[in-house]
């Protein structure tokens, strides 16, 4: 099963679709539209557990054709618009921490991005005044549908209700200016999602998904997910033996070789260029970079 989040009417609707999104027109159902029981809002649907996913795949499954409604890539929101916490995971592919220089790490590198950092599937960056090394990271998106604390990492992917993609972009300036790297990673609109949220038993195994970003047509990052060091299992069992993990929270698993600021020269995002992070498994991003506006 395929979960959206997207806008219409002027309010934030969670919905399902059949097949990959699609910027240029989606078919969505309208999930409380079409029973009432179903929350508008993906938080609650997730927070709903087992029980609001079946009756959505039910809906979803036996939705008339009138039930259908199309909407445009401006219309789609990331998946999970409000999640409480946004966890992200620095150098957890080894090529990564070589090219940055650093050794592997023995256990989690773990930080945060603010709520302001989440952004649509197909929405604009942009590109603030404040820094001019702006740069790309595709990453795994795990979103979980239970709560849990100090879960097993055998038990851990139990708690885990799908899949999406993410570009951790990042001001690498701000970001290594003072060593917390918080403020660099969460300038405004800094983590698009998305397109959607792909339930857990659709993905099957997260340690096998392709994973591909581009700039235009130029291929900068290639790998498989397997190349982690520290599968999602383990992600989750580490900060859940510190943090209470709550449905709708989101992981950004890392990313793998292949970032801007470790070529030479680094190559820096530039206002005009689409960046496209896609898992062929879940869907892509296309998040066109938008020059800075007088007021940032």
């Amino acid at each position: 099963m395929q979960l959206i989040s997207f806008t219409r009417h002027g309010q934030i609707r969670s919905g399902g679709i059949e097949g990959m999104a699609d910027p240029s027109m989606t078919r969505v159902i309208d999930l409380n539209a079409a029973d009432p029981r179903l929350p508008p809002d993906m938080l609650q649907l997730l927070r709903g557990g087992d029980e609001f996913l079946d009756l959505a795949r039910a809906v979803i499954q036996s939705a008339p054709p009138d039930m259908w409604l199309e909407i445009t890539g401006p219309q789609l929101l990331a998946p999970v618009p409000n999640p409480g916490k946004l966890i992200c995971i620095g150098l957890n592919y080894r090529d990564h921490a070589a090219e940055a220089g650093l050794a592997t790490p023995a256990e989690p590198v773990v930080f945060a991005k603010l709520s302001n950092t989440v952004n649509g599937p197909y929405l604009p960056v942009r590109l603030p005044r404040a820094t001019e090394q702006i740069d790309y990271e595709g990453e795994l998106g795990v979103v979980l549908g239970q709560t849990c604390k100090g879960v097993k990492e055998a038990d851990a992917l139990d708690y885990v209700a799908g899949y999406l993609a993410v570009n951790d972009v990042s001001a690498r300036d701000v970001q290594h200016r003072n060593g917390q790297w918080v403020l660099g990673k969460s300038l405004d609109g800094f983590a698009p999602m998305g397109p959607a949220l792909v339930t857990a038993d659709e993905v099957g195994d997260p340690q096998q998904l392709d994973l591909q970003t581009r700039i235009g047509d130029e291929v900068v990052q290639s790998s498989n997910t397997r190349e982690m060091i520290f599968p999602v299992a383990r992600l989750i069992s580490f900060i859940s033996e510190f943090v209470t993990l709550e449905p709708g929270d989101v992981i950004a698993t890392g990313t793998p070789a292949g970032v801007g600021g470790a070529q030479e020269p680094p190559r820096w995002l530039r206002a005009g260029e689409v960046v496209r992070v896609e898992f062929p498994r879940l869907g892509a991003l296309a998040n066109l970079m938008l020059a800075p506006d007088a007021d940032n």
